[in-house]
């Protein structure tokens, strides 16, 4: 069996496992020490700005600029793999129900002048007819939703530390299975911002709510509560619905049921794409996790296909939706490749969510237009 792709002939702290089980504690001894201590150092000058920045907005000292339609913002205060997109997803559709023209606004991580990223690849397809506009300016990207595409509600997707745009309902996930960080700020633990931060939100988020015991979902609850007692939260669980391949084949989950799988990510939470590929009454022979956003080019699927030509037995090669717009395949070395497509389920909360919701949209647009933008 080959071994994985973080056996790399590097140091362990500088791949994302190596990283994870450093700041985690999992890695021991001496030398971990050192570095957790060096990255603890390296917390103080992070902390330092995010606590100017924050107390510039704070005390209106820097402007948030305004737009004249709703913005719903879905963000977070770890790095990555909270699951946003989802997320994002549902109040898409939530509100398109609702006859309004809805557009997305991300920073584009990940992408160029040529292509989008894997997010807005993803996206488009699940969401045909939606307008996502990529650019690390939300303030003109809003504008342009506004003015060009005459948008009516605009959803920011991780706009939760981007205070420069004003914003009317702030949802803030927070990931039942990682839920703080490690506790620490970067770079010694993955918090952007301290757990306090969670204050400024409107709604909290607890997601992968399927994916942990209701014990420890009760106990984050109170920690929640102490942390944001004002902020009302909701549920979100992620259940896998079905397989999809590159050419947009579906397939029904109990195919998976008692087969031999390998699967492989580049997501900010790999070990929560495992565990629920794992719910499918599957085997997962061997996993790899790659960085998140990778963008998996030709020497990726040959590393790929090498990975797989040393696994017996393997009938089905599975990743996530977010990498399979990325590799437009349906087979490697002729292994199905599959997607596994989840679906978000609000398991608690939703009216509250949809009341919030309600509220926004019954705002009388001509009033809204009335308030000034602000210039950049």
């Amino acid at each position: 069996m080959s071994k994985p792709m973080f056996s790399l002939r590097r140091p362990a702290i500088l791949n994302p496992a190596g990283y994870l089980d450093l700041i985690s504690g999992r890695r021991r001894g001496w030398i971990a020490t050192v570095q957790r201590s060096l990255l603890q150092l390296g917390t103080v000058p992070y902390a330092t700005v995010i606590a100017g920045r924050n107390w510039l907005f704070d005390r209106h000292l820097t402007r948030s600029h305004a737009v004249s339609v709703p913005v719903i913002s879905v963000g977070n205060i770890t790095v990555g793999g909270t699951g946003k997109t989802p997320l994002v997803f549902w109040l898409a559709q939530w509100l398109a129900q609702q006859d309004l023209r809805v557009t997305l606004i991300s920073r584009g991580y990940g992408s160029n002048a040529h292509e989008p990223n894997d997010e807005a690849l993803e996206l488009e397809q699940r969401l045909p007819g939606v307008p996502h506009l990529l650019n690390p300016n939300r303030v003109q990207a809003a504008r342009r939703a506004v003015e060009e595409l005459k948008s009516q509600v605009i959803v920011l997707d991780d706009g939760f530390q981007h205070r420069r745009i004003a914003r009317d309902l702030d949802l803030v996930l927070v990931d039942a299975t990682n839920p703080f960080g490690y506790g620490h700020l970067l770079p010694r633990g993955t918090l952007r911002e301290p757990i306090a931060a969670l204050r400024r939100a409107d709604m909290i988020a607890l997601t992968r709510v399927n994916l942990v015991p209701e014990d420890t979902l009760e106990e984050l609850e109170s920690q929640l509560a102490t942390y944001a007692p004002q902020v009302p939260r909701f549920r979100v669980a992620y259940q896998p619905q079905k397989l999809l391949n590159a050419s947009q084949q579906e397939m029904a989950l109990g195919d998976l049921a008692g087969r031999s799988v390998a699967a492989f990510c580049g997501v900010g939470n790999p070990q929560a794409f495992r565990q629920t590929l794992e719910g499918c009454q599957c085997e997962v022979v061997d996993f790899r996790a790659f960085p998140d956003h990778h963008p998996f080019g030709p020497e990726d699927i040959d590393s790929l296909t090498r990975w797989l030509g040393h696994l017996d037995g393997i009938d089905r090669v599975v990743c996530t939706h977010k990498d399979l717009v990325k590799i437009s395949l349906d087979q490697l070395v002729e292994i199905p490749l599959w997607a596994l497509i989840v679906q978000p389920e609000i398991t608690s909360g939703q009216p509250a969510l949809e009341e919030r919701l309600k509220k926004l949209i019954r705002q009388d647009p001509e009033q809204e237009e009335e308030e000034p933008g602000g210039e950049l």
